[in-house]
């Protein structure tokens, strides 16, 4: 990747204030406890950030951020779900980038591609590649 996810993160969340008004403090107190503990009680806060992010779906920088630390979520804890969770949430993001910072959709697109790679969406595998070989190319 050629952006730190981490510092992204940062950026997105302090840019979410405006947006999500009187959860604010709730989102500081989940996002304090996600970026200050690991194993459960880390997961814990992350689930109750992606669950605050559905009740604002128009919150932005907020739903960049939630991306942002589902990608963090990966690195710790590399597991199908994490990854299908980024996709999804980016997948929403991505639908109409209108709105948003050009810099959150170039990175978000970006990891797009890596949650899709690590879920092996782009891979073909041999019986692919073999099929791809034996079908016929053009003509009647």
């Amino acid at each position: 990747m050629q952006f730190d996810a981490a510092l992204a993160a940062q950026e997105t969340f302090r840019r979410a204030e405006a947006e999500l008004g009187s959860d604010w403090d709730t989102a500081v107190e989940l996002e304090e406890t996600f970026s200050s503990n690991a194993g459960a009680t880390a997961r814990e806060a992350y689930e109750s950030l992606l669950s605050l992010a559905a009740r604002y779906p128009q919150a932005h920088s907020f739903q960049a951020f939630c991306i942002f630390i589902t990608w963090q979520q990966v690195t710790e804890e590399t597991i199908a779900h994490h990854f299908q969770t980024g996709l999804r949430l980016c997948e929403t993001f991505l639908a109409s980038p209108d709105g948003k910072h050009r810099a959150d959709v170039e990175q978000i697109t970006e990891l797009y591609g890596s949650f899709r790679d690590g879920l092996g969406l782009d891979e073909e595998d041999e019986i692919q590649v073999e099929f791809r070989r034996d079908t016929p190319k053009g003509g009647d």
